[in-house]
């Protein structure tokens, strides 16, 4: 050729017609159109393995997009955390900058810097229960030493709840609420010998300068305006309890604290840690450790950034830490943190267990691996193994649709996909063994969905027996194969597809019997008309078992009916049908029972009494029925089923007996 095959083919106006006039222009003879043809031939087994590869390749690439898909998910998810976690700051920021306007209730202009201690409590408490809305508590006996504004957190997601000013005394701790015009409005108040305060790590995004309150009402979350007021008030919490143990105390009583607006005294925080102090004594009480008081917030962190194996770790490092000791203030309440901690971590596994419910089997088996395991460590393994099965029975229907959508072998993607389930399931439950009959009913209600879908689609009314055969033969091979990983399914699905395929058996068997005869034999030897036509036919019997050489007479003849020669065939394709069937015992008798009536139809067909025929032929077509077709079909039927047929067997032995004598006369001599 002048140029390049390829070349050629690749051109716009390339136009096949005339390409194939000049080639046959050019080429001279026979053999150089062959060897034109083997080119051409090989550019296009070139130019298909290249659409195969691409096809194979954009496949791959679609997987991978799945893939980033399923990330892509994650990441979206983490993204609305972080949203979420921006909008809290600026509500936060909004308060902070409300909290800088708001002013102290107890200002220096409002107490006479002259006036001793005594003097200036006094005129303290009575400012307090002026600005104070519906408080009805003595503070007169009371000794005042802090106050402030802070903004109360919700203790789960740390977003503001609302404006809280705290009044601290020796004794007591008063709550009050800002409301719009800035007027306090009383909420309640707490016994300083009963509460504790923890220091919260400081989280960019989730919480800032806050302080944990450990009250007789549970722990309570309060944000500082800056980090000097959240040490700040961690030192007056201090100085309020460590007062109240030191009263009691022998030696001199205690000097109240100083206010905050006298800088030239000390402070009695400063009075009562004083090495020099005489009254100084160890605090008694214990604390929790810095680690185990900001594990709740550490905890949450882990589960906002989906560390969820840390965030698991920390939590049993944190129960086994309250298991050996919990004799420390406010243990109870980490105990309940942590507990209700726990549960949100194993309600956002769970979730992120049912998230995989849309994608494929595949995918969601390996992106159930993580929270799977995390689950049966925390004991929550009945829970986890539920929502995987649910989720595996969804994604095998959705296959199993789009499978029947595209002419796919449905049986064997169904058992695939049930292994791989059955596999993994173990796998993740390897050391639950009470999870593994939650599988077995799975399978079953699996296997009943799927035996319902493959009625409704593959085995409905006058389906043909030879695809009713590769039907059942398609469900049993994969189903036994199950055996390998300990799951024997065959015979619940025998049970399941029982009754139908009697059901289609018997209605074969009435139509096959009811069209033999309906055709009119002319009871002569089969002329083929050719002797491609008779290679043909020689062929396909061959490929059947049956040899029909010995039949054949002249140069196109077959020694039989036309009849009989297609009856032959269908026999044996029939017989094929039936012996596939026939390897579910159940259905052996009704197999056998068809094959027998439909041979002795056939072998009952007589000519009609008006026609002129040979009887000898007609013998001969009978006899070649019973003498070789019907043992090659009981062969090949044992072959397949690996079962005798009994009934067949019984026929063959009825057919080789010697015909009975007619009865005879009395009124009839043998003479005559």
């Amino acid at each position: 050729m002048p140029e390049s095959a390829v070349a050629v083919f690749e051109k716009d106006n390339f136009n096949a017609e005339k390409y194939v006039k000049e080639l046959v222009q050019d080429c001279v003879g026979g053999p150089e159109l062959q060897q034109t043809k083997g080119k051409i031939q090989s550019h296009s087994d070139l130019v298909s393995s290249t659409l195969k590869k691409h096809v194979y390749e954009n496949y791959m690439q679609f997987i991978e997009t799945a893939k980033e898909i399923s990330h892509l998910e994650s990441e979206m998810y983490q993204l609305s955390h972080i949203l979420i976690e921006q909008r809290n700051l600026l509500s936060t920021l909004r308060d902070e900058s409300m909290l800088d306007d708001q002013k102290y209730i107890i200002e220096d202009q409002s107490i006479d810097p002259n006036d001793n201690e005594e003097q200036q409590n006094k005129k303290a408490i009575q400012l307090i229960k002026e600005s104070l809305i519906g408080y009805k508590g003595n503070l007169d006996d009371k000794v005042f030493i802090y106050e402030g504004g802070l903004i109360e957190l919700d203790s789960n997601d740390y977003r503001p709840i609302c404006r809280i000013h705290l009044f601290l005394f020796n004794e007591i701790l008063v709550l009050a609420k800002v409301k719009h015009d800035k007027k306090l409005e009383f909420l309640t108040e707490y016994d300083t010998k009963k509460i504790a305060v923890i220091n919260i790590k400081d989280l960019d995004g989730v919480n800032k300068n806050a302080i944990n309150v450990f009250t007789s009402d549970g722990a309570r979350i309060f944000q500082c305006v800056n980090s000097a007021s959240k040490l700040e008030w961690i030192d007056k919490f201090e100085v309020a309890i460590k007062f109240n143990q030191l009263k009691h105390k022998k030696g001199p009583a205690p000097q109240p604290p100083a206010l905050k607006f006298e800088h030239q005294q000390k402070s009695v925080d400063s009075q009562m840690l004083s090495p020099t102090a005489s009254d100084v004594v160890p605090i008694v009480e214990k604390l929790a450790p810095d680690w185990l008081a900001s594990a709740p917030e550490e905890i949450q962190a882990e589960i906002a950034q989906r560390h969820f194996e840390d965030c698991l770790a920390l939590v049993q490092k944190c129960e086994e830490y309250l298991e050996k000791d919990s004799g420390f203030r406010g243990a109870a309440e980490i105990r309940k943190k942590i507990k209700g901690l726990k549960s949100t971590l194993s309600s956002v596994l769970m979730q992120e267990l049912s998230n995989s419910q849309s994608r494929s089997l595949q995918a969601a088996l390996r992106s159930s691996r993580r929270p799977l395991k995390l689950l049966v460590e925390m004991g929550k393994a009945r829970e986890a193994c539920g929502i995987l099965l649910r989720v595996c029975s969804s994604a095998i229907r959705t296959s199993q649709r789009q499978a029947r959508r595209n002419n796919l072998a449905v049986s064997e993607l169904f058992f695939c996909d049930v292994a791989q389930v059955a596999s993994e399931f173990l796998r993740a439950f390897s050391s639950k063994a009470s999870c593994t009959s939650a599988l077995i009913v799975w399978c079953n209600m699996e296997l009943q969905y799927f035996a319902s879908q493959l009625i409704k689609h593959y085995l409905t009314k006058d389906t043909q027996l030879e695809m009713v055969a590769k039907v059942v033969e398609g469900v049993r091979e994969p189903c036994s194969k199950l055996t390998d990983i300990g799951l024997d399914l065959s015979y619940h699905m025998e049970g399941l597809l029982r009754n139908t395929l009697e059901q289609l058996l018997e209605e074969a068997k009435f139509r096959l019997v009811d069209s033999i005869g309906r055709t009119e034999d002319v009871w002569q030897p089969y002329n083929l008309q050719t002797k491609a036509n008779l290679r043909s036919v020689l062929k396909e019997f061959d490929a059947l078992g049956l040899d029909m050489k010995p039949l054949v007479t002249g140069d196109t003849w077959i020694n039989l009916t036309q009849t009989s020669v297609n009856f032959c065939r269908h026999f044996l394709t029939t017989t094929e049908s039936c012996a596939y069937l026939a390897r579910y015992d159940s259905l052996t008798l009704d197999a056998e029972m068809l094959l027998k009536e439909l041979f002795l139809a056939q072998h009952a067909v007589k000519p009609h009494p008006s026609m002129s025929v040979d009887l000898n032929f007609i013998s001969k077509n009978k006899v070649y029925m019973g003498e070789v077709l019907l043992p090659i079909a009981i062969a090949r039927f044992e072959k397949i089923s690996d079962k005798k047929p009994e009934l067949l067997l019984e026929l063959q032995v009825q057919l080789r007996a010697p015909p009975k004598p007619k009865p005879r006369s009395v009124y009839k001599t043998d003479v005559l």
